[in-house]
């Protein structure tokens, strides 16, 4: 599968992304506005893409065994 059919199979709306992350929309796009996470996204016109893969890499680069 080259870049582009793996990005057309594994992407995710702004909105998608959110709800896969389990965040608001509003707070991925400050997110994204403001550098908070580097997530990697896609900009085509407007609107913006998220690779579910990257969204995965993100998730487990934020889990943590403990608090101290």
């Amino acid at each position: 599968m080259n870049q582009i059919t793996s990005f057309l199979h594994d992407r995710l709306s702004n909105q998608d992304a959110a709800n896969y992350l389990g965040v608001k929309p509003e707070t991925l796009d400050v997110w994204r506005s403001a550098g908070r996470y580097a997530i990697p996204f896609v900009k085509v016109g407007r609107r913006v893409f998220y690779r579910q893969s990257d969204l995965d890499a993100f998730i487990a680069s934020r889990t943590q065994t403990q608090t101290a």
